[in-house]
């Protein structure tokens, strides 16, 4: 049975189409996902992205363990900021991506993870058994059910939230996280999103999620809008864009270099020296149809001779741009821009152009 997030009753009444992500029950849409969409880009939307894990690290050595563990360097973090990472096995694999924030001084050097939907409990087992292996004085408990997570995302999102909370939000930059009040409710507040506009992260206790939710009376966004946003900033969708079984990929194939740190010492970190010095054989790559039609997950990209080169990882009609974009794996020799190929699109190949995303400007 899957999970549900404490708005779900909420979303069902105001007429949310729901499917299964990572085994939550979670709103697709709520009106369409072009309004929702253009709400975010033009606006404000509101997102309960309650099904993200939240696992906290603390102890003597929650720094070294989340240092090993993740592929950024977590000594460089301040308490109150935040950084993007992978998490990666031996050889250099993804297991998951995820935000990494050192809370403030107040919780005494504890980290925030937060892995993707259906990953905590994975997450939660692999950081206590590196822990214990290497003899780590941590603990690691994971959250998940004691936090509802609400993302404001958009221009208008930090009006919005100064008049709900007792934060300076002006005052932060991207990628902090600190403690505060919004609608009344004790809230870690971060400037994190995965839509390419400002907004804000809020993390409230699970049985006071209602009273933040109810607090914006902006565009309620579901799964939909967030995965059209997302791709056209090029974000990465786990799961699609990269898997440790389906879809094996490095960061530095998968276009994230920057959360890459081999001046620190990581799991995966030798092969991913390797990789660096020789080069991936395969990058991900952006693809915008030339010809009429819509890209999807696992369809194939050739040469214009019919070669098979990769296949699409995540595609749609941008709503933004009003065109096709995707997200492909290809040779490393066909990812320069502009490189012509195939996208076979109900069995048709459509001409396509290579690009790097971001496919929209933020």
């Amino acid at each position: 049975m899957s999970r549900e997030t404490p708005l779900h009753a909420a979303h069902d009444a105001a007429g949310a189409t729901f499917t299964d992500f990572g085994g939550w029950d979670m709103p697709v849409e709520f009106d369409s996902i072009r309004t929702e969409h253009a709400a975010v880009r033009e606006a404000c939307g509101r997102f309960d992205v309650s099904h993200m894990g939240e696992v906290v690290i603390s102890g003597a050595d929650a720094e070294r363990l989340t240092q090993r563990l993740t592929t950024n360097d977590a000594t460089a973090l301040d308490p109150g900021e935040a950084h993007y990472a992978a998490a990666t096995r031996e050889d250099g694999v993804m297991l998951d991506d995820t935000v990494v924030y050192r809370l403030p001084e107040a919780t005494d050097g504890e980290f925030l993870l937060v892995p993707n939907a259906g990953h905590d409990e994975e997450a939660v087992d692999r950081w206590e058994e590196y822990a214990d292996e290497q003899g780590f004085d941590v603990s690691v408990d994971n959250r998940t059910a004691e936090y509802g997570l609400i993302a404001l995302q958009g221009p208008d999102a930090p009006d919005l939230l100064a008049d709900e909370t007792d934060l300076d939000v002006d005052d932060m930059g991207r990628f902090e996280v600190t403690e505060g009040t919004v609608a009344g409710v004790d809230a870690l507040v971060a400037t994190t999103g995965y839509t390419g506009e400002a907004g804000f992260e809020l993390f409230v206790p699970w049985n006071e999620t209602g009273a933040v939710w109810d607090a914006f009376d902006v565009q309620r966004c579901g799964l939909g809008a967030r995965d059209t946003l997302r791709l056209e900033m090029g974000f990465l969708l786990s799961g699609q864009d990269f898997d440790p079984e389906d879809e094996p990929r490095t960061p530095y194939e998968a276009g994230i270099d920057f959360v890459v740190k081999l001046d620190t010492e990581f799991v995966g970190r030798d092969a991913l020296e390797q990789q660096y010095e020789e080069g991936p054989d395969e990058e991900l790559v952006g693809l915008e149809l030339i010809d009429r039609g819509v890209p999807r997950e696992g369809y194939e990209v050739t040469t214009p001779d019919g070669e098979h080169l990769g296949h699409v990882t995540s595609g749609t009609m941008s709503p933004t741009l009003g065109d096709p974009i995707a997200l492909a794996y290809l040779p490393s020799e066909y990812t320069s821009p502009d490189e012509i190929v195939r996208v076979v699109v109900r069995g048709e190949p459509k001409k396509a152009r290579t690009s790097v995303p971001p496919f929209l400007n933020r």
